[in-house]
């Protein structure tokens, strides 16, 4: 029998597997897809926000020689930090259910990728899912077609398109910023008055000056409402004004929300508008005893409450826990 499963190997599953190890507790990760492949996920040559001193976890230094780092640094030092701890990864093994035991414990189930299905005993479950598997659909007409994506990972296969970007955020300016380079046409549309006050500073004049010259085109207070073969139709928030784009390709990036499923079947409980997963902040409990949350799962729906720099100290807490819980029954 496992004393900890963590279902979900990003950069705050990978914490808490080590704050575990630490502490003597035998610990298995349980990982749909590749390691931290959220980050995986990200635009190829995408830079974060954070310094790379806010991404460590493990007490191992994140070297880079920007002070922003990359996207493909951060895999690196990830790959390092897991190989340095002999974090025990099951990769491309989804945890499908998870059962209490009469006696308090849980069996995990799971399913490998080639479809076979695993029962894992365990003493406590930590749920460390992302949210970057779960786009948030707009519910447009065409927005199932394959001219369309949630994701964008690079430039090069949008040479020369007509292509319009859905959204205000730092993943639109950043995509818009990286299109024009291939001489991509460029649209941006987004229903607020302005792009959104997250969007990094560094970046941002960068952006509004290429809006300026007209090698952007910025549509603010409006919205996609139709998706066609060769063009999109654009509406004012109003709805006073609409606009036929010619277009090629859409870029729907919406954000992303968490899957609850398994929480919710397991009996964790939400509160409020944002759908909270209900826990104690001071060890990340939930209020089923045994299962803890840890990461971006535990703002519910408000994906930009909790970053790596502050999800990856739910480990910690956690270990602690459980630790004090397993010396309490020794």
């Amino acid at each position: 029998m496992q004393d900890v499963i963590i279902i979900g190997a990003g950069p705050c599953g990978l914490s808490a597997a080590i704050e575990c190890q630490r502490r003597g507790l035998h610990t298995l990760i349980l990982e749909k897809n590749c390691l931290v492949h959220s980050i995986f996920s990200y635009p190829t040559h995408m830079q974060f926000f954070s310094t790379a001193e806010m991404l460590e976890i493990g007490d191992i230094p994140f070297v880079s020689p920007n002070e922003k780092p990359f996207r493909h640094e951060a895999l690196a030092y990830y790959r390092r930090v897991t190989q340095h701890y002999g974090v025990h990864i099951a990769s491309y093994e989804e945890a499908t259910r998870i059962e209490r035991q009469p006696d308090g414990t849980f069996i995990v189930h799971s399913v490998t990728r080639s479809g076979e299905k695993w029962e894992y005993p365990t003493r406590y479950v930590v749920i460390s899912t992302g949210y970057f598997d779960h786009p948030n659909i707009l519910g447009i007409p065409g927005e199932d077609t394959d001219k369309v994506t949630h994701y964008f990972q690079e430039a090069h296969p949008y040479a020369g398109m007509k292509v319009a970007i859905i959204g205000g955020s730092n993943s639109a300016v950043d995509a818009a910023m990286e299109l024009i380079r291939v001489d991509a046409e460029v649209t941006v549309v987004y229903r607020g008055k302005e792009m959104s006050e997250s969007v990094k500073p560094w970046v941002k004049p960068v952006f509004e000056s290429m809006v300026n010259k007209g090698k952007i085109k910025l549509l603010l207070e409006s919205r996609v409402i139709e998706i066609h073969k060769r063009e999109v139709i654009v509406e004012s928030v109003d709805m006073r004004e609409k606009t036929v784009l010619p277009n090629d390709f859409v870029l729907a990036l919406t954000g992303f929300r968490p899957d609850r499923k398994l929480m919710l079947d397991a009996g964790v409980e939400m509160s409020g508008e944002m759908e909270k997963p209900v826990f104690n902040p001071e060890t990340m409990e939930t209020n089923i005893p045994g299962i803890y949350v840890a990461g971006v799962i535990a703002s519910g729906r408000n994906a930009n409450e909790v970053f790596i720099e502050s999800g990856r100290d739910h480990g910690r807490l956690l270990a602690e826990h459980i630790s004090d819980l397993l010396s309490d029954k020794a």
